[in-house]
């Protein structure tokens, strides 16, 4: 028989391309992530120019969020199907087309359609890109190193869109907070069809059509009940009704998963401990980071006020922080069991979060603030990456687009959940202090203080709870060969 050995320059090209299909990747997830954020410095430009209300510039943001929230499972399902590379070209595309048309927009209903089909693509674009991390590095120290890639982009993205939001608007204007991503998006797209492998798509089987609308139906109807609280408040109806009806809707889309013999999310993927440990972290951490993002954010303008480009900036170190640990811990994460990094990172958060907790008025930025950025940075660096290792640890290939759907979906809802819980128990204790106290404005701005102090006691409080728990429920360590076609973790 004929056998072929790979000579060391076919290997060494083998190698240069799997970390040039991770470049690909990493930049494909950055535009997902920044585009969280960097939208919404740009949020009072676009007001001015489309002559939009407060209230029409928020949908600005929620199209974008309820979009992609919805179809994360559903995205995840399609790139199994189709094959990664060919799934991640057509969401690399879509997402620079609706960006240009964003950029283009001349009235409200425009622009709330682009960032809707922004929203779209990115749901597609996520959990392929997380799945092809996971398929082109079997190695557990090659994909250590990977993730660790990853995990400075999921981490560090957000900042990067904060600066970069503002330093669009000012200095160009707020069109090209969208139009940015066109020239990206394509890029990427150019380097994907060169480097990029297509992994097998799962096997033709009967598409779960109850289950992908439940679960876009529930998450939506979730996504938008946190948001409404937000702005209505806890007890408003619209709040309540929707927050019900995602509820029940997921419910019963479980009960589906459980008896359909393909379902749209395999309820196995998410049973299994060290999977679910790592969504519960990441759950928990977005509830902290985003929490922290919108009170850290409000106390630099309205209280130490700074303008909405040097708050950006402001946010640097918290991407630094990310930057080290996630380079650090790609080091080390085969040789740790990953309970005990992730437990480490959610407790460095809420070490962090602690710091916020001494605010008040005067309190500077290098003495009070600045470390506390840099120690939630380096918490998201260090469990980041082991996260999003775990969220297809022991998932066959075929099955690792609707894994990293589900990681994706868990970091969705803790950033509503945090936004929603934080700034309404930052709101209600403001409420109460000033109803005990003379309503004058350094009695306003110390109420408003006060009321950021307790929701980032109660922050810290459910990420220290989320380290105990993750010690208990993941117990895996990251220094198994992947084998792409074994039979699914149970």
């Amino acid at each position: 028989m004929n056998t072929r050995t790979r000579s060391p320059s076919s290997s060494m090209a083998g190698d240069r391309r799997r970390w040039w299909a991770l470049a690909v990747t990493a930049l494909g997830q950055l535009m997902v992530v920044f585009d969280v954020t960097i939208v919404n410095v740009a949020l009072p430009s676009i007001g001015r120019a489309l002559d939009v209300s407060a209230g029409g510039r928020q949908w600005v943001i929620t199209a974008y969020t309820l979009a992609f929230a919805g179809l994360l499972l559903v995205g995840g399902r399609i790139a199994d199907r189709i094959g990664r590379k060919r799934a991640f070209l057509i969401a690399l595309t879509g997402f620079a087309a609706a960006s240009a048309v964003g950029g283009a927009s001349v009235n409200l209903a425009m622009l709330v359609a682009a960032r809707a089909g922004q929203g779209a693509f990115g749901a597609l674009l996520a959990p392929t890109a997380l799945s092809l991390v996971a398929t082109t590095f079997p190695d557990p120290r090659e994909r250590g190193r990977a993730f660790a890639v990853f995990g400075v982009v999921m981490g560090g993205g957000a900042g990067v869109g904060l600066v970069l939001g503002g330093v669009l608007t000012e200095y160009l204007n707020w069109r090209w907070v969208l139009y940015v991503n066109t020239p990206l998006a394509l890029m990427a797209a150019v380097g994907a069809v060169f480097v990029l492998k297509e992994s097998r798509g799962r096997e033709r089987a009967r598409v779960d059509v109850a289950g992908a609308v439940l679960a876009t139906a529930g998450l939506v109807a979730l996504v938008y009940g946190f948001g409404t609280a937000t702005t209505d408040g806890w007890t408003a109806p619209l709040t309540v009704s929707m927050l019900a009806t995602g509820v029940v809707l997921l419910l019963v889309f479980v009960a589906t998963e459980a008896r359909v013999p393909d379902p749209l999310l395999p309820l196995r993927i998410v049973a299994h401990r060290n999977r679910g440990g790592a969504y519960l972290a990441f759950v928990l951490v977005m509830i902290g980071m985003f929490g922290m993002f919108l009170l850290v954010s409000f106390y630099l303008q309205t209280v130490a006020g700074y303008t909405a480009l040097e708050t950006g900036v402001a946010f640097l170190p918290f991407a630094g922080g990310v930057l080290v640990a996630s380079v650090l811990v790609g080091r080390v994460m085969t040789r740790v069991r990953s309970g005990l990094l992730l437990a480490a990172g959610l407790l460095l958060a809420a070490a962090g979060m602690g710091r916020l907790t001494g605010l008040d008025v005067d309190s500077g930025y290098l003495g009070r603030v600045l470390p506390a950025l840099v120690l939630i940075g380096l918490g998201l660096g260090t469990m980041s990456p082991v996260a999003a290792n775990l969220a297809t640890f022991e998932v066959a290939e075929r099955e690792s687009g609707v894994a990293s759907a589900v990681f994706n979906a868990s970091e969705q809802v803790g950033a509503s959940v945090g936004v929603a819980v934080l700034n309404t128990i930052a709101a209600t204790s403001t409420a109460a202090y000033l109803a005990a106290r003379p309503n004058g404005g350094q009695a306003r701005l110390a109420g408003v203080v006060h009321g950021y102090t307790v929701a980032t006691t109660w922050a810290t409080g459910i990420l220290a709870a989320g380290a105990i728990a993750v010690l208990i429920l993941v117990n895996a360590r990251l220094d198994i060969p992947r084998e792409p076609n074994s039979r699914p973790g149970a």
